[in-house]
């Protein structure tokens, strides 16, 4: 099936869709839960603010030599983004803003839905302009026509590829799901966001794969080492969820 890419420019309407998506999931489950605190809106500035700034400079020190990596004007303006870096800056800058306006409580239970429905729908903008992924070898996949295969360098036309996005749309739909279906159960309210992250981050070193994304370093693309850069820290939450299960799951 051969799809036509749309202008680059398009990414970011759905980008800012899938914030306001986010917003309104986010806004629904403070109310479902009925935990409205003012300082609350501290942390979703806090989550935006961290969110842009990793994503936006993520790109910028990707090369050990200085000499090849963009200046930051430059970077900030044009450079890449990231998602994985937009989530880890968006988690910190929550922390900072707990720490600033002195919000105590868990709020992982609040934001765990929120982001799984945002990434749904900016993943759509991913879908429309960029590169889909690496050819599938089979006569299954989707095909891009000589000229929007020539906005990727090294990208074949008229050759099968894999859908990547259209996989990570369908992961984050399907983890929507389970953590509407789990929200009730499961009373600690850290679990549902570590768990949410947990999932991501094997789903997404396994897409990696066929994404086609730049072998840094073993075979492995940057965003598969920076997942196992980011693995202790994430096994070490994981350990401290399941060394308390009585207050885990809900009876």
């Amino acid at each position: 099936m051969q799809i036509a890419l749309l202008p680059a420019e398009i990414h970011d309407v759905f980008v800012g869709a899938g914030l306001a998506v986010a917003g309104a999931v986010l806004a629904h489950e403070v109310r479902r839960r009925d935990r409205r605190d003012p300082r609350l809106c501290y942390l979703v500035a806090g989550a935006l603010t961290g969110g842009l700034l990793a994503s936006r400079l993520a790109g910028w020190a990707q090369h050990l030599d200085p000499g090849r990596n963009p200046g930051l004007a430059q970077q900030w303006l044009s450079g890449g983004r990231s998602i994985l870096s937009g989530l880890a800056g968006a988690y910190l800058g929550v922390l900072a803003a707990k720490r600033l306006c002195g919000y105590r409580a868990r709020s992982g239970d609040l934001f765990a839905p929120a982001v799984a429905a945002g990434m749904a729908v900016g993943r759509v903008g991913c879908l429309l302009t960029e590169r889909p992924g690496t050819p599938t070898g089979t006569s299954l996949g989707v095909t891009l026509s000589a000229a929007d295969a020539a906005r990727f360098p090294g990208t074949p036309a008229d050759t099968p590829l894999h859908p990547s996005f259209a996989y990570e749309i369908a992961f984050q739909l399907v983890a929507l799901a389970l953590l509407i279906a789990l929200r009730d159960r499961i009373t600690r309210p850290d679990a549902l966001f570590t768990g949410y992250l947990a999932g991501y981050a094997g789903f997404r070193f396994a897409v990696e794969f066929v994404r086609g994304n730049e072998v840094a370093a073993a075979g492995l693309t940057r965003p598969q080492i920076f997942l196992l850069c980011c693995l202790p820290l994430l096994g070490w939450r994981l350990r401290a969820l399941r060394a308390a299960p009585q207050a885990t799951w809900a009876r």
